[in-house]
Formats: structure tokens, sequence, C-alpha cells
């Protein structure tokens, strides 16, 4: 055990929080201090402590007896702990290569398992495991690789080192922040960089273009970047600041096939600061035409 804080706190959630409630809230907080985007020196701290109330509230047995008996529950010898469990409830975490990891126990004789609402995938590609939840709960490292965000949209292999081994590691096209991958050995939780010129949401991209006073009000063909290129936009004229076009299916492809998101572009209006004399003469018999 690691902390003393109430978990409930430690989540931000009320004691009545449903399953979803309690995923949401982790998700949250464990984006918020990941070591590998908070650089803070209370990340690691906050992260484990972020892991360690949602391995305990999101099982309701767990949650139950936390409810009636507090943290000294999960204490070695305490109320509800296996005696032959030894050592903390908790697990550890390391890192290795360009890895980070961590496994956890449930504090029953030899039986592991994850907290992890990132988790998209019950298996690689498709459907329920074919595995019984025991044999899922088997000690297996979870490890974090971060890729760029083309790297991300398009798929692509990485070679790594795992236990003193080098392996290949494939990352399919569409994977977003925090998505989980299954290995036969290990688990993979992907980070993604930013990109400077691209937001996504889900498998939606977004992006900004600014026009000249001129450009928004007579029109333009503007060249847009998108995740293939370059593609030619009609702008028409007097189209409005903050306007959204849509370029269907130039978003990411999905992760599992079938189909592609789009991509939604806002018009930004660039405001002249400077004017020459002529350029001032001319606004101003815009002002009083």
């Amino acid at each position: 055990m690691t902390t003393t804080r109430d978990y409930y706190d430690i989540l931000g959630v009320s004691k009545t929080a449903n399953e979803q409630e309690l995923k949401a809230a982790y998700r949250k907080q464990a984006l918020q201090w990941h070591p590998d985007r908070n650089k803070t020196k209370d990340a690691e701290v906050k992260f484990k402590e972020v892991n360690e109330a949602y391995e305990v509230l999101s099982d309701p047995q767990k949650r139950q007896t936390y409810d009636q008996f507090g943290h000294a529950a999960f204490q070695q010898g305490g109320v509800g702990q296996s005696p032959f469990s030894g050592g903390s409830p908790f697990g550890r975490a390391g890192s290795q290569g360009p890895f980070t990891w961590s496994y956890t126990t449930t504090g029953d004789m030899g039986d592991f398992g994850f907290s992890d609402p990132f988790e998209i995938f019950e298996q690689f590609f498709g459907g329920g495991s074919p595995f019984g939840a025991r044999q899922r709960a088997a000690r297996k490292p979870i490890y974090s690789l971060q890729i760029d965000f083309m790297e991300a949209v398009n798929g692509v292999s990485k070679e790594v080192e795992v236990a003193g081994k080098r392996k290949t590691i494939k990352i399919p096209a569409g994977v977003d922040e925090g998505t989980r991958i299954r290995f036969d050995e290990f688990d993979v939780v992907i980070s993604v960089r930013p990109h400077k010129n691209f937001r996504r949401d889900n498998y939606d991209i977004y992006t900004e273009i600014s026009l000249s006073v001129a450009e928004a009000t007579l029109g333009t063909i503007y060249e847009v970047p998108t995740i293939d290129g370059t593609v030619k936009l009609n702008i028409k004229a007097g189209v409005q600041p903050g306007t959204l076009m849509r370029l269907r299916e130039k978003g990411v492809p999905h992760v599992r096939g079938g189909g592609r998101g789009d991509q939604y572009v806002k018009i930004m209006v660039a405001i002249p600061t400077h004017l020459n004399r002529r350029q001032k003469e001319l606004f101003e018999e815009l002002r009083h035409s």
C-alpha cells in the first residue's frame, strides 16, 4: 500500500460513483499525472496513487471491503488480506529501454490484475477475449510507448528491447492516446506526441487556416494541409471567421478498418495591424460605401 489518502478523494468522485464515473475520473487523472506527460516531481507519486485508488474502487469486492474497513483492509495481515500474498498488494513499476511499465497484484495467491481504463482492445482485432478472467489476470507487464502523431495515424513498426531481447512490435493505423494493445508477453499503452498543425478528436482531425481580409471577402482557393498531403479548398466569397468546413474522409483511419474520420478546417481571418496610406484610403471608402 502506497498512500493513506482517501481513494474517493484521489479520483475526485463521490462514494456513490458508478463504474462509468470511476472510469472517466481515472482516465482524466491518469492522463494528468502520467510521468511521460507530466514532468513535475510529484507526478510519479500522484500517478501511483491514482492507479492504487482505481485498483480498489473498480473491483466491487475490494470497494465493499474498503468502504467497511478503510485502508487497514489492504495492509499486510489486515482484514481480507491473504496471509500468503506477502508484500504490497499493489505491485511494482519501472522502466526499460523506451518503455515504462507497471503491474499490480490483487492480494490473492499468485493472482495479478490490471487497472487501466484506456483499454480499447479486449483482443487485438475484434470481439471478446478467448481467455478467462483468471488467465487474463496472469502476471504480465504493461509498457508505455510514445510515438509521433503521424505514426499513430498511419501505423508503424517499432523495434524495442524487452527483458534483454530485441522485439519488433507492430502498431496498427488509427491508434490514439491511451490505446492499449495486447501482445503475448506484455501489453502496450500508446502515448502520442502532439502535432503542430493537427488536433485530433477520436477519428476526426481539426486544423486552422488564416485568410487575409481580401481573401475572406472575395473568396479564394486555399491549399489545406491534410494527413495525406495538401488539398485545394474552394473558399466562397464572404466566408465568416470561425466557419468550419468539412473534408469528408480526410481524417484518421478506423483502427479496425472500415472507414475514416473527417477533417474540419476552421477559417480564421488575419486583420492587418499596419496599413499604408493607400490601404487606409481603401478601407475608408469601404466603411462609407
